[in-house]
Protein backbone atom coordinates (compact mmCIF):
# COMPACT_ATOMS: atom_id res chain seq x y z
CA UNK A 1 0.00 0.00 0.00
CA UNK A 2 1.93 3.71 -1.18
CA UNK A 3 -1.39 5.38 -1.34
CA UNK A 4 -5.28 5.91 0.47
CA UNK A 5 -7.83 7.16 -1.33
CA UNK A 6 -9.91 9.53 0.88
CA UNK A 7 -14.42 10.59 0.81
CA UNK A 8 -13.39 13.18 -1.79
CA UNK A 9 -10.65 11.63 -4.12
CA UNK A 10 -7.88 12.89 -2.55
CA UNK A 11 -4.69 10.29 -2.94
CA UNK A 12 -2.69 10.07 0.26
CA UNK A 13 0.98 8.73 -0.35
CA UNK A 14 1.78 6.22 2.33
CA UNK A 15 4.48 4.89 3.70
CA UNK A 16 3.76 0.92 5.23
CA UNK A 17 7.50 -0.34 6.64
CA UNK A 18 7.57 -3.48 8.82
CA UNK A 19 5.10 -5.77 10.93
CA UNK A 20 3.75 -6.02 14.09
CA UNK A 21 1.54 -3.66 16.22
CA UNK A 22 0.73 -0.62 14.12
CA UNK A 23 1.75 2.41 14.71
CA UNK A 24 1.04 5.75 12.61
CA UNK A 25 2.87 8.88 12.10
CA UNK A 26 1.27 11.98 11.31
CA UNK A 27 3.87 14.90 10.65
CA UNK A 28 4.08 18.63 11.44
CA UNK A 29 3.68 21.92 9.50
CA UNK A 30 4.92 22.28 6.71
CA UNK A 31 7.13 19.08 6.07
CA UNK A 32 5.96 15.39 5.17
CA UNK A 33 6.59 11.72 5.70
CA UNK A 34 9.89 12.12 4.93
CA UNK A 35 10.46 13.92 8.26
CA UNK A 36 9.85 10.66 10.44
CA UNK A 37 12.22 8.55 8.81
CA UNK A 38 14.84 8.15 11.60
CA UNK A 39 12.04 7.33 14.56
CA UNK A 40 10.22 5.15 11.66
CA UNK A 41 13.01 3.28 10.62
CA UNK A 42 13.83 2.72 14.41
CA UNK A 43 10.35 1.61 15.39
CA UNK A 44 10.22 -1.02 12.72
CA UNK A 45 13.15 -2.33 13.76
CA UNK A 46 11.52 -3.04 17.05
CA UNK A 47 8.55 -4.84 15.82
CA UNK A 48 6.41 -2.84 14.36
CA UNK A 49 4.39 -1.72 11.55
CA UNK A 50 5.14 1.77 11.11
CA UNK A 51 2.37 4.02 8.74
CA UNK A 52 3.44 7.35 8.10
CA UNK A 53 1.47 9.22 5.37
CA UNK A 54 1.81 12.98 3.69
CA UNK A 55 -1.00 15.71 4.87
CA UNK A 56 -3.09 16.50 1.64
CA UNK A 57 -1.32 19.48 -0.18
CA UNK A 58 1.71 17.90 1.06
CA UNK A 59 5.05 16.29 -0.37
CA UNK A 60 3.59 13.44 -2.34
CA UNK A 61 0.02 13.30 -1.89
CA UNK A 62 -2.71 15.11 -4.11
CA UNK A 63 -2.82 18.77 -3.54
CA UNK A 64 -6.40 19.78 -3.71
CA UNK A 65 -7.82 23.57 -4.33
CA UNK A 66 -12.03 23.46 -4.06
CA UNK A 67 -14.04 23.51 -0.73
CA UNK A 68 -12.54 23.67 3.09
CA UNK A 69 -10.05 20.91 2.16
CA UNK A 70 -7.59 21.62 4.75
CA UNK A 71 -9.60 22.74 7.75
CA UNK A 72 -9.07 19.61 10.52
CA UNK A 73 -12.29 17.98 10.35
CA UNK A 74 -11.21 16.92 6.96
CA UNK A 75 -7.80 16.41 8.29
CA UNK A 76 -9.31 13.77 10.52
CA UNK A 77 -10.93 11.87 8.03
CA UNK A 78 -8.05 11.29 6.35
CA UNK A 79 -6.74 9.83 9.20
CA UNK A 80 -9.60 7.94 9.57
CA UNK A 81 -9.37 7.00 5.72
CA UNK A 82 -5.59 5.55 6.48
CA UNK A 83 -6.39 3.94 9.53
CA UNK A 84 -9.53 1.93 7.44
CA UNK A 85 -7.81 1.64 4.93
CA UNK A 86 -4.46 0.05 6.17
CA UNK A 87 -6.84 -2.24 8.51
CA UNK A 88 -4.65 -0.73 11.07
CA UNK A 89 -6.60 -2.08 14.79
CA UNK A 90 -5.10 -1.10 18.30
CA UNK A 91 -2.44 1.58 16.94
CA UNK A 92 -1.06 4.09 18.46
CA UNK A 93 -1.40 7.54 16.44
CA UNK A 94 2.22 9.97 17.08
CA UNK A 95 1.12 13.57 16.05
CA UNK A 96 3.75 15.97 15.38
CA UNK A 97 3.27 19.76 16.04
CA UNK A 98 0.30 20.60 13.58
CA UNK A 99 -0.09 16.27 13.40
CA UNK A 100 -1.15 16.83 16.91
CA UNK A 101 -4.50 18.03 15.68
CA UNK A 102 -5.16 15.51 13.37
CA UNK A 103 -5.25 13.04 16.41
CA UNK A 104 -6.91 15.39 18.92
CA UNK A 105 -9.97 15.50 16.14
CA UNK A 106 -9.97 12.27 15.16
CA UNK A 107 -10.27 11.01 18.28
CA UNK A 108 -13.21 13.31 19.31
CA UNK A 109 -14.83 13.36 15.67
CA UNK A 110 -14.36 8.87 14.94
CA UNK A 111 -14.39 8.32 18.93
CA UNK A 112 -10.97 7.03 18.96
CA UNK A 113 -11.94 4.07 16.84
CA UNK A 114 -9.24 1.12 16.42
CA UNK A 115 -6.65 3.32 18.84
CA UNK A 116 -5.25 1.91 21.94
CA UNK A 117 -2.72 4.83 22.45
CA UNK A 118 -1.47 8.30 21.64
CA UNK A 119 1.66 10.89 21.59
CA UNK A 120 1.79 14.22 21.43
CA UNK A 121 5.37 15.71 20.20
CA UNK A 122 5.82 19.48 19.97
CA UNK A 123 2.15 19.60 19.94
CA UNK A 124 -0.22 22.50 18.87
CA UNK A 125 -2.95 21.41 21.42
CA UNK A 126 -4.80 23.10 22.80
CA UNK A 127 -5.12 26.70 21.17
CA UNK A 128 -2.65 28.45 19.65
CA UNK A 129 -4.90 31.67 19.08
CA UNK A 130 -4.73 34.17 21.58
CA UNK A 131 -8.15 35.38 22.68
CA UNK A 132 -10.21 36.66 25.76
CA UNK A 133 -10.55 33.23 27.37
CA UNK A 134 -6.72 32.12 25.98
CA UNK A 135 -4.47 35.18 26.96
CA UNK A 136 -0.99 32.81 26.79
CA UNK A 137 -2.35 32.33 22.80
CA UNK A 138 -0.69 33.92 20.01
CA UNK A 139 -1.40 37.15 18.91
CA UNK A 140 -3.75 36.64 15.09
CA UNK A 141 -1.37 39.48 13.50
CA UNK A 142 1.23 36.91 13.95
CA UNK A 143 -0.15 34.41 11.90
CA UNK A 144 -1.15 37.08 9.85
CA UNK A 145 2.23 38.41 9.11
CA UNK A 146 3.34 34.39 8.20
CA UNK A 147 0.42 34.56 5.73
CA UNK A 148 1.66 37.46 4.09
CA UNK A 149 5.46 36.47 4.14
CA UNK A 150 4.51 33.02 2.62
CA UNK A 151 3.00 34.43 -0.17
CA UNK A 152 5.72 36.97 -0.46
CA UNK A 153 8.72 34.75 -1.14
CA UNK A 154 8.16 31.45 0.84
CA UNK A 155 11.53 30.57 0.05
CA UNK A 156 13.47 33.40 2.14
CA UNK A 157 10.63 33.04 4.75
CA UNK A 158 11.71 29.51 5.49
CA UNK A 159 15.64 30.07 5.63
CA UNK A 160 14.90 31.79 8.72
CA UNK A 161 11.68 30.01 9.73
CA UNK A 162 13.75 26.39 10.34
CA UNK A 163 16.48 27.96 12.30
CA UNK A 164 14.09 28.92 14.66
CA UNK A 165 12.54 25.39 14.12
CA UNK A 166 15.69 23.60 15.09
CA UNK A 167 17.01 25.91 17.73
CA UNK A 168 19.73 26.69 15.09
CA UNK A 169 21.90 28.55 17.39
CA UNK A 170 21.74 26.04 20.34
CA UNK A 171 25.35 24.84 21.52
CA UNK A 172 24.04 21.98 23.09
CA UNK A 173 22.09 20.63 19.85
CA UNK A 174 23.75 22.04 17.04
CA UNK A 175 22.29 20.94 13.55
CA UNK A 176 24.14 21.30 9.98
CA UNK A 177 23.38 23.85 7.41
CA UNK A 178 22.32 20.19 5.47
CA UNK A 179 19.89 19.33 7.59
CA UNK A 180 18.04 22.92 6.78
CA UNK A 181 18.03 23.15 3.57
CA UNK A 182 16.94 19.08 3.72
CA UNK A 183 13.60 20.71 5.84
CA UNK A 184 13.23 23.75 3.37
CA UNK A 185 13.45 21.21 0.57
CA UNK A 186 10.39 19.11 1.93
CA UNK A 187 8.59 22.19 2.91
CA UNK A 188 8.69 23.70 -0.79
CA UNK A 189 7.38 20.40 -1.93
CA UNK A 190 3.77 21.67 -0.29
CA UNK A 191 1.68 23.57 -2.35
CA UNK A 192 1.40 27.08 -1.48
CA UNK A 193 -2.42 27.13 -0.58
CA UNK A 194 -1.81 23.72 1.14
CA UNK A 195 0.51 25.72 3.19
CA UNK A 196 -1.27 28.52 3.96
CA UNK A 197 -4.66 27.12 4.99
CA UNK A 198 -2.68 24.32 7.18
CA UNK A 199 -1.03 27.13 9.15
CA UNK A 200 -4.83 28.96 9.27
CA UNK A 201 -5.80 25.85 10.73
CA UNK A 202 -3.20 24.63 13.30
CA UNK A 203 -3.36 28.49 14.42
CA UNK A 204 -6.97 29.32 14.45
CA UNK A 205 -8.47 25.83 15.48
CA UNK A 206 -9.49 25.52 19.41
CA UNK A 207 -9.17 21.84 20.04
CA UNK A 208 -9.98 22.73 23.73
CA UNK A 209 -13.25 20.63 23.72
CA UNK A 210 -11.40 17.77 22.22
CA UNK A 211 -9.25 16.94 24.74
CA UNK A 212 -11.64 14.88 26.94
CA UNK A 213 -12.20 12.32 23.48
CA UNK A 214 -8.33 11.38 24.64
CA UNK A 215 -9.60 8.13 26.65
CA UNK A 216 -6.44 6.15 26.24
CA UNK A 217 -3.19 6.58 27.55
CA UNK A 218 -1.24 9.24 26.12
CA UNK A 219 2.52 10.83 26.31
CA UNK A 220 3.09 14.24 25.49
CA UNK A 221 6.37 15.51 24.61
CA UNK A 222 7.72 19.26 24.12
CA UNK A 223 11.15 21.01 24.30
CA UNK A 224 11.51 23.71 27.27
CA UNK A 225 13.04 25.89 24.74
CA UNK A 226 10.48 25.65 22.22
CA UNK A 227 9.91 29.13 20.11
CA UNK A 228 7.84 27.54 17.52
CA UNK A 229 5.06 26.02 19.95
CA UNK A 230 5.80 27.54 23.60
CA UNK A 231 5.60 24.91 25.61
CA UNK A 232 3.38 26.51 28.57
CA UNK A 233 0.59 28.02 26.10
CA UNK A 234 0.44 24.49 24.81
CA UNK A 235 1.61 21.06 26.71
CA UNK A 236 1.41 22.13 29.87
CA UNK A 237 -1.78 23.19 29.39
CA UNK A 238 -3.19 19.96 27.19
CA UNK A 239 -1.80 17.34 29.53
CA UNK A 240 -3.89 19.02 32.30
CA UNK A 241 -6.48 18.44 30.31
CA UNK A 242 -6.12 14.79 29.09
CA UNK A 243 -7.05 12.33 32.07
CA UNK A 244 -4.44 9.27 30.91
CA UNK A 245 -1.58 11.53 30.01
CA UNK A 246 1.96 11.46 30.90
CA UNK A 247 4.02 14.76 30.09
CA UNK A 248 8.05 14.21 29.66
CA UNK A 249 10.12 18.10 29.00
CA UNK A 250 13.37 18.30 27.02
CA UNK A 251 15.15 20.70 28.75
CA UNK A 252 16.09 23.52 26.82
CA UNK A 253 15.36 21.77 23.47
CA UNK A 254 13.60 23.83 20.38
CA UNK A 255 10.61 22.53 18.23
CA UNK A 256 12.55 20.38 15.92
CA UNK A 257 12.79 17.45 18.40
CA UNK A 258 12.96 14.65 15.97
CA UNK A 259 16.16 15.52 14.54
CA UNK A 260 17.65 17.60 17.71
CA UNK A 261 16.82 15.10 20.11
CA UNK A 262 16.33 11.58 17.85
CA UNK A 263 17.94 9.43 19.46
CA UNK A 264 16.22 10.42 23.20
CA UNK A 265 13.11 10.69 21.58
CA UNK A 266 13.24 7.08 19.42
CA UNK A 267 14.25 5.66 23.14
CA UNK A 268 11.00 7.14 24.85
CA UNK A 269 8.49 6.63 22.14
CA UNK A 270 9.72 2.87 22.21
CA UNK A 271 9.38 2.71 26.07
CA UNK A 272 5.77 4.36 25.43
CA UNK A 273 5.29 1.71 22.82
CA UNK A 274 6.47 -1.32 24.75
CA UNK A 275 3.86 -0.68 27.69
CA UNK A 276 0.63 -2.32 27.75
CA UNK A 277 -2.35 -0.10 27.20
Amino acid sequence: MNTVETTDKTRLYVKDWGEGPPVILIHGWPLSSDSWDDQAMAIAEAGHRVIAYDRRGFGRSTQPWSGYDYDYDTLADDLAAVIQQSGAQDATLVGFSMGGGEVARYMARHSGQSVAKCALLSSILPFRLKTDDNPAGTEQAAFDQTAEALKTDRTHFFTGFFKTFFGEDSEDRPVSAELLEWARSIALQASLKATIECMRSFSSTDFRGDLPAFTVPTLIIHGTADKTVPIAASSRIAAQGIAQSTLIEYDSAPHGLFATDKERLTSDLLAFLARKA
